[in-house]
C-alpha cells in the first residue's frame, strides 16, 4: 500500500519543485505567451475590421457603378431619341422638298401640255381652213346639181386627203 500513499518528503519536494516551476513560468513564460495571444487577438480583430471596411467600400463602389451605369443608359437613351428626332426632321424636310419639286415639275408639265394643246389647236384650225378651202375649190370647179352627188363627191375627197 505504500504505492498508493506517498511519503511526506515526496510531497514536500514535489510542492517545492512545483512552486519553483510555477514561479519560473510566471516570471519568464506566461507574460510572453499572454502577450503573443493578445497580439494574435488584436491582429485577428484588425483583420476583421479591415474586411468589414473593405466590404463597405465594395458596396459603395457597387452603388457608384450602378449610378454610372444608369447615367450612361440615360445618356444613350437621350442620344437615341435625338438621333430619331433628327432622322424624322431630315425625312420630313426631304418629303417637303420632294413635294415642292414635284409640284414645280407638274406645273411645268401642265404649262407644256397647255402650250402644246394650243399649238395643236392652232395647227388643226389652219389645216381645217386649208382643207375647207381646197374642198370648196374642188366643189366650185365641179358644179353639181344633185345633192346626193355632192355628198358622194365630198366623201371621196375626204378619204383621199391625208392628215399630217
Amino acid at each position: 500500500m505504500e504505492l498508493v500513499k506517498p511519503g511526506l518528503g515526496l510531497i514536500f519536494w514535489m510542492t517545492i519543485t512545483f512552486s519553483i516551476v510555477l514561479f519560473i513560468l510566471s516570471k519568464f513564460a506566461w507574460k510572453p505567451i499572454l502577450n503573443s495571444i493578445r497580439e494574435r487577438e488584436d491582429s485577428i480583430n484588425n483583420a476583421l475590421n479591415a474586411a468589414e471596411e473593405a466590404r463597405k467600400q465594395m458596396s459603395a463602389l457597387k452603388a457608384d457603378n450602378e449610378k454610372l451605369l444608369n447615367q450612361a443608359r440615360a445618356e444613350r437613351d437621350m442620344m437615341l431619341k435625338e438621333a430619331h428626332e433628327m432622322k424624322e426632321n431630315i425625312i420630313s424636310l426631304a418629303k417637303k422638298s420632294a413635294d415642292e419639286e414635284g409640284r414645280k415639275i407638274i406645273a411645268k408639265a401642265n404649262e407644256s401640255i397647255e402650250s402644246a394643246k394650243i399649238n395643236a389647236m392652232n395647227e388643226l384650225k389652219s389645216q381645217v381652213a386649208v382643207l375647207s378651202v381646197d374642198l370648196a375649190e374642188k366643189v366650185l370647179r365641179k358644179k353639181m346639181d344633185d345633192r346626193a352627188q355632192q355628198e358622194s363627191f365630198v366623201n371621196e375627197n375626204l378619204k383621199s386627203i391625208t392628215l399630217n
